[in-house]
């Protein structure tokens, strides 16, 4: 099972430089499987991680598998665990336009029904927190909107998103990215509209129930 993870936390973290979200060694991933957390070690540039470079620790972050420093994040990545239960997979970007919003302290506003389907609210931004600090994890169990898709701007810092897997953690790293990016057009060129918190309520809870292929669909 640790070595499908190690696979899956890999994946994503090589796709964090090839979509733009991370420059340099910043941002990490993470998978949960079990009691053990997979997530990729400190300061190694992307190019050169492999899968067996992956680090695995357990929930109270003991060292159980590697040979080099897991991410300054760790902490905060496991506090999320922890707190969250359903939690599988954990992003932490540096995006441009998402972390203008945090540097801001402003909250990502739905502008869109892609917000409201996957988030189920506005992307909300946290208090400050130093890097590395478990408060980060704290912040994020407390203010990221509960749903299939989770994400936390984190004051004058970045983002923390999260989701069921790996997988699902950076496409939500994705999106709240392309959403900040459309929310910082839209009030650069006029002044957009929020959606109503009811229609959001709606968007999401459809979304949720319908959205996709159901196991037991045929044809």
């Amino acid at each position: 099972m640790l070595e499908e993870l190690k696979h899956s936390v890999y994946r994503a973290l090589i796709a964090l430089p090839r979509s733009g979200l991370v420059q340099g060694t910043s941002g990490n991933v993470s998978g949960r499987g079990g009691d053990y957390v997979v997530i990729k070690p400190s300061g190694v540039e992307y190019d050169s991680l492999s899968p067996d470079d992956l680090v695995v620790v357990d929930l109270s972050g003991r060292v159980i598998e590697g040979v080099l420093k897991p991410s300054v994040d760790t902490s905060a990545h496991l506090h999320i665990y922890r707190s969250v239960p359903e939690i599988g997979g954990v992003v932490h970007t540096h995006s441009t336009y998402a972390t203008v919003y945090a540097v801001l302290g402003r909250s990502i506003p739905v502008y869109l029904t892609e917000i409201a389907d996957l988030f189920g609210g506005p992307i909300p931004v946290s208090s400050y927190v130093p890097p590395g600090d478990e408060e980060i994890g704290k912040e994020f169990a407390e203010k990221a909107c509960p749903g299939r898709f989770q994400a936390l701007l984190m004051r004058n810092h970045g983002v923390f998103t999260a989701g069921k897997t790996p997988k699902d953690a950076l496409t939500a790293a994705l999106i709240v990215e392309h959403s900040a990016r459309i929310a910082y057009l839209a009030e650069d060129a006029g002044n957009p509209a929020v959606l109503q918190e009811e229609e959001v309520r709606k968007l999401h809870e459809r979304y949720r129930e319908g959205y996709g292929q159901r196991s037991d669909e045929k044809g």
